[in-house]
């Protein structure tokens, strides 16, 4: 093996112990030929130019390092001996240094049984230095003896983790603490096998240096307290210096170790206390060295430790110190990139204090723009992180321009809005949603009343955001009749979500700008009405209900209902592009909510990007519950009333909706409940003044007489002296406890005020006094129809209504047959109408083949409320059945409405607004309704109360209808 040192040094280093002193250094290299030998030997080229005097670890775990100089073989630094011959002044040094090496007699492989020290954090090798703390008295006071016997040896042993811990966090004080309260057996099974001879250098307190000599393999134990164990002595295998692979491998280590200390100054100062004390470096030792200053775990290190085959221990080393070469590596390229970070950024805010200082002097910026830029840099300072490179960039490069821009051009003021509108925005800021279904049901309970498939679809949609963890933006297009709730279910919504809500109505838009913004060309641009949403609600997640979506308008700007392709659909709206602000916004996390009275005036392509809900209207009991338990409460709040004074009876809501409010929403009611609650408040006031003015009229008497014996028959007497026997115990109380009357004679004062104020009764007799004369009558003309008078059922942006069809004979003869229609009909009802007609007249020739009077009559066909535009495909079967009771004379069943389109065939189709109609027919107090056979399923989700105490059939055929109509033998239902 390469002898690093000359035999002169190897002497010197075996009688002194040097930390780094100038005589130690200069007798290492004493003669020339021991200084050229070490500048040449491969094995240390490494480190042949670091010097010091003592090693610190990478880390608080790694241990000090000392080599001794030995002529055995095997290198584990078993002998040091000092040699006679030194001179007199290296042993007076190595007196003077602490006594780290002493004199061992008998030598270290002679000791066959050593105290066990426990190492907590990691192994100790050969020739490395470690200090340890020793909390048991009996060990320190048995190591103490022992160093005063001239047999400072222990045995180090490492510490196995605790069962269930992870060997890659680091020890903490908790681990520490249980590792000195380990002791004699429980301490024994936690020790590794495989230790190392440690010296003992020297003990200060409880401090012990221990220097590592030669492997040890436990082999039973001796004593418990202290703990001592036999051991035996391990020495490597058998190997071959000249071997190529383990020179290759040597060679290896060395250079990846020049390689770290080449990148890592840290290593480069710990390694630099090692050069002073090495004797023969061989390949064992080479193995030991990387593997101690390493970063290695203490598993891996225990593992290089007690490997003994010399090739094993280097290809162990050369896996660790490669560790610590690709740290290296990441820790130089975190460090530079961070460097360049901040060196371009204080580069930057220097150059441009500069620049502002030069502008500033020379008259060419003022204040305010500097202002200016700071604001727009502060506001987006907290989201710089979450806005987008593409809109950064546009941000930095606007902020660039404003500084050259003189401040009274118009292109300054452009610039300056710009930029407003872009870090105004909420970039990447979400508001928390909440998916809680209870809470969400409870707040749709607070604020509705029935709408149970609306509810429901709301309910499911925030259970699916549970389930993802998060909720994609939809479309959702709620559609009904005016006043039903369609607006304040989406602010129930945003509630229930814990969304931002914001409205905005498309009524009558006619100019695509206010959805996609102006272009920045045009004088007064602003951006569209989503961008000013997202400014206001501050959250790029709000709720926005898009108000009456069926009213887009088109006019010469364009047309709004294509421009909102772009803003609803699911595939384009994550990078929707805003004509002012000209940068993708994303707002795939908005949910959409619009709103509609008719779905057929909504174009097909804006629709199909809609999930439809239906709000049909409310029945009567619904508009009952909802006047009581919200619209009542919220009215008297808001007029200042209390509960015990008025009263308002079920009769006179249910005589209100009847007559009043029969629309299918509830807005018609709310306004009239107001009106009631007005002049109630109007009634209280006026009684309220009338009555102070009393009291007052009342407390103005003269002074009463001192003898009262008597109390008179007559009322005015009798008032006088009431008042007076009431004025005499008054002062008397007064002078009995003073503040305590003051405050009884207010609390009576207005307990009297509101005793004297009558409740207010408000029933179906008196409510025209308050709200008028009814404004509807029944809509039921006929107690039973006359011959050739069949009641319809129509459906209406306002709801269900009932509808009348009349037909009568305007004259007869021979070829005479005609059909003239009135009622303001549509060409849909104009159609069904002579398609009605045929079929009846095929019906009339089947039934009663002799019967001409179709062929001979000219009748007259008429649908009442003539200034009303009537048109929609369900009217055919009512036609039918009008024209075939005049045919043969007769009445049609008493309390019968129906619905259904005819073909020329006889075969009724499917119809629309099944629940509008049959909430119609309710209102009519209609008991038989026909629909046709296809309805079935619509009629059969309708609530329960809906369909309370009707007899309803299904047909598909118009036979079916005539039997049912005409009286003959029923059909199923």
């Amino acid at each position: 093996m390469l002898k690093l040192l000359s035999t002169s040094a190897c002497l010197k280093s075996r009688t002194q112990h040097c930390f780094g002193n100038s005589a130690c250094q200069s007798s290492l290299f004493r003669t020339p030929s021991a200084a050229a030998d070490w500048k040449s030997s491969p094995l240390l080229g490494v480190i042949n130019s670091i010097r010091s005097s003592y090693f610190v670890g990478v880390n608080p775990n790694f241990v000090q390092r000392a080599f001794f100089c030995s002529n055995n073989s095997s290198g584990d630094g078993s002998e040091s001996v000092a040699e006679k011959g030194t001179e007199p002044e290296t042993e007076a040094a190595g007196e003077k240094a602490s006594s780290a090496i002493v004199s061992t007699n008998p030598r270290p492989e002679d000791y066959l049984t050593v105290l066990a020290l426990p190492l907590p954090h990691r192994p100790l090798f050969p020739g490395f230095y470690m200090p340890i703390f020793i909390k048991d008295q009996k060990l320190l006071a048995a190591l103490q003896e022992s160093k005063k016997r001239q047999a400072p040896y222990a045995g180090a042993f490492l510490l196995k983790d605790e069962p269930g811990t992870d060997p890659t966090l680091g020890p903490g004080a908790e681990s520490d603490k249980s590792t000195y309260e380990l002791k004699g057996k429980e301490l024994f099974n936690r020790l590794h096998e495989v230790g190392t001879l440690a010296q003992i250098s020297s003990i200060q307190g409880d401090q012990v240096v221990l220097i590592g000599h030669r492997r040890l393999r436990i082999t039973d134990m001796v004593s418990e307290d202290p703990l001592t164990v036999k051991v035996d002595h391990l020495k490597e295998l058998p190997y071959d210096k000249d071997d190529d692979v383990i020179k290759a491998t040597s060679f290896e280590v060395i250079s990846t170790l020049r390689d770290v200390l080449k990148t890592s100054s840290l290593w480069r100062d710990h390694v630099q206390t090692y050069t002073q004390h090495i004797g023969d470096f061989n390949y064992p030792r080479l193995a030991d060295f990387g593997a101690a200053i390493s970063g290695a775990n203490k598993l891996q290190c225990q593992e290089v430790l007690e490997e003994l085959d010399v090739y094993k221990r280097l290809k162990l080393t050369l896996e660790l110190v490669k560790k610590e070469m690709e740290i290296s590596k990441i820790q130089e390229s975190i460090a530079k990139a961070i460097e360049e970070k901040i060196s371009g950024e204080q580069r930057r805010y220097l150059l441009n204090e500069q620049l502002k200082a030069i502008k500033k002097e020379l008259g060419l910026e003022t204040d305010d723009k500097t202002a200016l830029s700071e604001k727009f840099r502060e506001r987006i300072e907290p989201n710089k992180e979450k806005i987008p490179a593409h809109v950064m960039q546009v941000i930095e490069e606007e902020l660039t321009k404003l500084q050259l821009l003189e401040a009274s051009s118009s292109e300054f003021n452009v610039t300056r809005n710009y930029l407003d509108w872009l870090t105004a925005l909420p970039w990447g800021n979400y508001s928390d949603e909440n998916f809680d279904v209870l809470r969400a049901q409870q707040i749709l309970d607070e604020d509705h009343y029935g709408l149970t498939d609306v509810k429901e679809r709301i309910l499911e949609f925030i259970a699916v955001g549970k389930l993802r963890g998060m909720s994609q933006g939809k479309i959702i297009c709620l559609s009904g009749p005016p006043g039903v709730g369609k607006t304040s279910v989406g602010r129930s919504i945003a509630r229930a979500l814990n969304r931002k809500f914001f409205r905005f109505s498309v009524g009558g838009l006619a100019d695509v700008a206010e959805i996609k913004g102006h272009r920045r060309t045009y004088i007064g641009a602003m951006p569209g009405k989503m961008v000013q949403c997202l400014k206001n609600v501050g959250t790029a997640n709000p709720l926005v209900l898009i108000d009456e979506v069926d009213k887009l308008g088109r006019g010469h700007a364009g047309d709004p209902a294509s421009a909102l392709l772009e803003l609803l659909d699911p595939e384009q709206n994550a990078n929707f592009l805003d004509h002012y602000l000209d940068v993708p916004i994303d707002l795939s996390k908005v949910l959409f909510v619009c709103t509609a009275n008719v779905i057929e005036m909504i174009p097909n392509p804006l629709l199909d990007r809609m999930e439809v809900i239906a709000i049909a209207g409310y029945i009567t009991d619904e508009k009952v519950h909802i006047a009581r338990d919200y619209l009542e409460k919220a009215t008297r709040e808001a007029c200042g009333i209390k509960p015990e004074q008025v009263e308002v009876t079920d009769a006179a809501i249910l005589s209100l909706i009847e007559n009043y409010c029969r629309e299918a929403g509830v807005r018609n009611l709310q306004k009239q409940i107001e009106k009631i609650y007005r002049k109630i408040a109007l009634q209280l006031v006026r009684q309220g003044e009338q009555n102070s003015a009393v009291i007052a009229e009342a407390e103005v008497v003269e002074p009463s007489k001192p003898n009262v014996d008597s109390v008179e028959v007559s009322g005015q007497e009798n008032g006088d002296s009431l008042l007076e026997e009431s004025s005499i115990q008054e002062k008397t109380a007064v002078q009995a406890d003073p503040d305590n009357h003051a405050e009884e004679t207010g609390e009576t004062q207005e307990i009297k005020a509101e005793e004297t104020v009558k409740k207010v009764l408000v029933e179906s007799s008196n409510l025209s006094d308050f709200v008028g004369k009814p404004v509807f009558h029944a809509e039921r003309i006929f107690d039973q129809t006359p011959i050739g008078v069949v009641m319809g059922l129509a459906w209406t942006a306002m709801g269900g209504s009932t509808l009348y069809i009349e037909t009568t004979i305007i004259e007869q003869g021979d070829g005479k047959g005609a059909l003239h229609l009135t009622g303001q009909l549509g060409d849909v009802m104009k159609e069904s109408a002579q398609i009605a007609h045929t079929v009846a007249r095929a019906i009339l020739l089947e039934k009663e083949a002799d019967n001409p009077f179709f062929a001979n009559s000219k009748i007259h066909l008429h649908v009442p409320a003539g200034a009303t535009p009537k048109d929609g495909p369900s009217a055919g079967c009512t036609m039918i059945t009008s024209l075939l009771s005049l045919a043969m004379k007769k009445f049609v069943k008493k309390d019968l409405a129906m619905t259904g389109e005819v073909t020329l065939s006889g075969r009724i189709l499917p119809i629309g607004g099944v629940k509008e109609k049959t909430i119609a027919a309710r209102r009519s107090d209609v008991k038989t309704i026909i629909f046709p056979a296809a309805n079935r399923r619509d009629f059969d989700e309708l609530a329960p109360n809906v369909k309370e105490g009707l007899d309803v059939h299904f047909v598909d055929d118009y036979s079916q209808i005539s039997s049912i109509a005409f009286g003959d033998d029923q059909t199923e239902k």
